[in-house]
């Protein structure tokens, strides 16, 4: 079989030999069992631009021809075997030889091949040739066309194919338009400017967090590039951006991205002096490990070492660590230059200098006041992130928000059409069920609907209306503005019939069209909807990523938050005190009166057990997001161990479970706004402790993987049962003054003193101290607990009716002070809740029914109302 499937190509100009690897290689490509005149078909028309010339002198459609040529190879069987000559690639490479001898040429030479592969009749190669009506020797009198190309053209353009696959040209883009303006980055991109410039390691490394503006000093160089405002060694320079995907994309074996890589760098080694900038941003991935990773970056050594290719790469601190533990060697080719975060001045004017492409893509107007609250607010709650890409981003979806609002659905309507079809869905559902308590919901549900089809109906129309009115005004400013644009462009070219047309018919026109939408669209309202976006919507994007609440308080808001006292004391009873600092520190962070840098407010809760001081946590998360899972709660005595306190950040890089991240940043991370409660804190591992200094001074920690957590938007409550005893022990009316409760709280900052050390307790901001609950306070606990009760009834729709008796009992029953409320929750499971599920399960109280609890002889009876 080799015999007969193998031909020597010594005779044939490099030019020719390297048409039939193509052929060769596209077929091993495409995973073709053979190597056919098709295949050399198709490489000729993608490598040589001559090949294109002359094909288009002989009046074919070059672009149909390469069309038909890709459908036929898709019908070509594959095969997992290497390709071999067919029989017909054999006899179209003689007849090419032949060719150059009837030349009587030294080689065989492009036009050779061109003439043979003309004079194929069949086959795919021949049948699409007849069909562009190509037949033997009619190529023959236009291969002048295939000289017209210039050599070294043809060559440069055969090696654009895999320049252009790889990569893309950051200058072509400047010169479009098609990047953002870049402000405040000058410093920079003249060091750039320099370093290319150098003799030596002329291979500027830009390192950089992510989003502080590595990109943007790429642009900018590409920008001046594009302008002409560089030295003339870098004019006319192309910056080549790799697509590191595009060049691993479909390989199977370390061979074929070798040969791309190859194809890649002997493409930029012909640029000459004006050889182009390849742009490889993240490097360490280049360099990375792993077989594809490992691939470029060693190919690429020798090339950067000798000067052979220029290369502006970007890396992260973490990323130039990387390259430096694998490979330090690699680092001496480039001359590194940090990009550092703009501070919050400069990154306003970049956003500024950017508004007005956001403006154009949301057609919304951005106001100075939402540009300085993007960067303020993103440096101060975004801080995980960097300037000035969190503020950029921050801007672009309130941007994008307010065209939502104004140019989709209103969040009224949305909220209004939703919750009808959420009723529909619901009352469908229930048509076929037939017991009273589905009748009962499916009555409550049919009521709501009918109430709420009106006012969709009466939105839907409003915004459809709205729609097509705003929809006309866009279309003729459009028209509009093309017309504009076409009476210049008729001046400037001195088309004067064109421009008087323009000037005297069309725009005249136009605007009387555009001035009656307008009036139309304001009369149905379409207009009256602000499109400026506001340092409000700013904020309450912030909020939908953060759940922050740094919007501007409503007035609803605010009474809640001065009456915030009165709903705590709903929950938590006799501890006045407490609940007084808690209040205070949450208005003091809702209004910015607060240190920014740590968290609202940490506050250590002296008492005895189950006074409440858990509880008050509970109930401030509650208050605070209508959600007593947004409590975050430790118990520490979890956390005795020393090897447990780091569960808290995590685990080291290379430790066991170090991708889960701690406890508490993990937490903190996806909660930023939240209520931190460490239970029984004297419990703790002294490495705990040492933690703790730090969130309650800097408002951050940072986890076993780097990675920062802030806790300044947190409120921290540490419990302690340290000095009960005293607090047991002391007059219930030292409580009652403000002298008293001083006196008592120095003597329990004694017994702290001897427990915790200076430092922490010097951190805190507050130690409250819980008084012993009376006989009082329990009797309002009782009705607490008791509506928790009837909330568990509900679904059974039974009421309970307790007398004043029956109150008074369980409290005499429950009173210990020692204990606090906890022995009360027993009396009533006890006494209560026992009994009546004894009686629900029997079937004595059926559903609706009121049951009255009374007392006899100090036994709880329990009678149907």
């Amino acid at each position: 079989m080799s015999e007969t499937t193998t031909l020597s190509l010594d005779r044939y100009a490099p030019d020719a030999r390297a048409l039939v690897a193509g052929a060769q290689a596209l077929a091993d490509e495409r995973k073709h069992p053979e190597v056919q005149p098709l295949h050399l078909l198709v490489r000729a028309l993608e490598r040589d631009p001559g090949v294109v010339a002359v094909f288009r002198a002989a009046g074919v459609d070059v672009v149909e021809l390469q069309s038909a040529t890709e459908r036929a190879l898709g019908a070509i069987p594959k095969s997992n075997e290497s390709a071999y000559l067919s029989a017909g690639m054999l006899d179209l490479l003689e007849r090419a030889q032949r060719e150059g001898e009837r030349d009587r040429s030294e080689a065989v030479k492009v036009e050779h091949v061109l003439n043979a592969l003309s004079q194929e009749i069949r086959g795919p190669a021949g049948e699409i040739l007849g069909a562009h009506r190509v037949g033997p020797g009619s190529l023959r009198a236009h291969l002048g066309a295939l000289h017209s190309v210039p050599r070294q053209l043809r060559r440069r353009e055969s090696h654009g194919v895999t320049t252009e696959r790889y990569t893309y040209d950051l200058v072509e883009d400047a010169r479009q338009g098609r990047l953002d303006p870049v402000i405040g980055r000058d410093g920079e991109v003249r060091r750039l400017l320099t370093i290319l410039e150098r003799r030596q390691k002329s291979h500027p490394l830009l390192v950089g967090e992510p989003g502080v503006g590595k990109g943007a000093v790429i642009a900018a160089l590409a920008q001046r590039i594009a302008a002409g405002d560089v030295p003339t060694s870098l004019a006319g320079v192309r910056l080549l951006e790799l697509d590191s995907a595009a060049l691993i994309a479909g390989t199977r074996l370390r061979s074929d991205v070798d040969e791309r890589v190859r194809n890649l760098l002997a493409s930029f080694s012909e640029g000459g002096p004006a050889m182009p900038i390849l742009v490889a941003r993240s490097v360490e991935q280049l360099f990375a490990q792993g077989p594809t990773g490992s691939t470029v970056g060693d190919l690429l050594k020798s090339p950067l070492a000798r000067g052979e290719l220029r290369m502006l790469a970007t890396t992260t601190p973490e990323g130039l660590r990387k390259i430096a533990d694998k490979d330090a060697a690699v680092l001496r080719y480039f001359t590194t230059l940090p990009v550092e975060e703009p501070s919050p001045d400069g990154a306003i004017e970049i956003v500024r200098g950017i508004a007005s492409r956001y403006e154009e893509r949301h057609q919304v107007e951005i106001g100075e006041g939402a540009i300085v609250a993007s960067v303020r607010l993103a440096k101060r709650y975004v801080q995980d992130r960097f300037l000035p890409d969190s503020a950029i981003d921050l801007m672009d979806e309130s941007a994008a928000a307010k065209r939502v609002n104004t140019d989709g659905v209103s969040p009224e309507a949305d909220e209004a059409m939703r919750r009808l079809e959420s009723l529909n869905a619901q009352i469908h559902s229930l048509n076929h069920s037939q017991d009273r308590t589905s009748q009962v919901a499916r009555d409550k549900l049919v009521a709501e609907a009918q109430q709420l089809e009106p006012k969709v109906a009466e939105l839907r129309s409003k915004m459809e209306s709205r729609r097509g009115a705003v929809a006309a005004v866009r279309a003729l400013s459009q028209e509009l503005d093309a017309a504009n644009k076409a009476r210049e462009a008729a001046r400037e070219g001195k088309d004067f019939a064109r421009l008087g047309e323009l000037e005297h018919v069309t725009i005249p026109d136009l605007e009387k069209r555009y001035k009656a939408a307008e009036e139309a669209a304001r009369s149905s309202g379409a207009l009256e909807l602000s499109r400026e976006v506001t340092e409000e919507d700013v904020a309450q994007t912030l909020a939908v990523w953060t759940g922050i609440p740094v919007a501007k308080m409503l007035e609803g808001e605010a009474d809640k938050l001065l009456k915030m006292e009165q709903r705590l004391e709903q929950r938590v009873v006799g501890q006045d005190d407490a609940v007084g600092a808690m209040s205070r520190a949450v208005r003091r962070g809702r209004v910015g009166l607060r240190d920014p840098g740590k968290p609202i407010g940490s506050f250590l809760f002296l008492g005895p057990s189950g006074v409440g001081k858990t509880e008050l946590g509970k109930a401030l998360a509650e208050f605070l997001f209508d959600d007593e899972l947004a409590l975050t709660r430790l118990d520490m005595s979890e956390f005795m161990e020393r090897h447990m306190a780091q569960r808290l950040i995590g685990a080291p890089p290379g430790y066991a479970d170090s991708d889960q991240g701690g406890f508490l940043t993990e937490a903190v991370r996806r909660r930023p706004y939240s209520v931190l409660l460490f239970d029984e804190v004297e419990k703790a591992h002294q490495d705990v402790f040492n933690l703790l200094l730090q969130v309650l001074d800097d408002g951050r920690l940072t986890d076993g993987r780097g990675r920062l957590a802030d806790f300044s938007n947190t409120v921290v409550i540490m419990t302690s049962n340290i000095g009960s005893l005293r607090i047991l022990e002391s007059d219930a009316k030292l409580f009652d003054s403000d002298e008293g409760r001083e006196a008592l709280r120095d003597v329990l900052l004694d017994e702290l003193r001897q427990f915790f050390r200076p430092e922490f307790l010097n951190r805190i901001d507050d130690v409250v101290v819980f008084r012993a609950l009376s006989k009082e306070h329990l009797r309002l606990i009782v009705d607490i607990q008791l509506r928790k009760l009837e909330r568990l009834l509900a679904d059974r729709r039974i009421k309970l009716a307790l007398d004043e008796a029956a109150k008074t009992r369980l409290v005499d029953l429950g009173y210990d002070p020692p204990l606090g409320a906890r022995p009360l929750r027993r009396a009533i499971l006890r006494e209560v809740q026992d009994p009546l599920a004894e009686a629900l399960l029997s079937g004595s109280y059926p559903e609706g029914a009121t049951i009255n609890v009374t007392v006899e002889d100090g036994k709880f009876r329990f009678e149907k109302a």
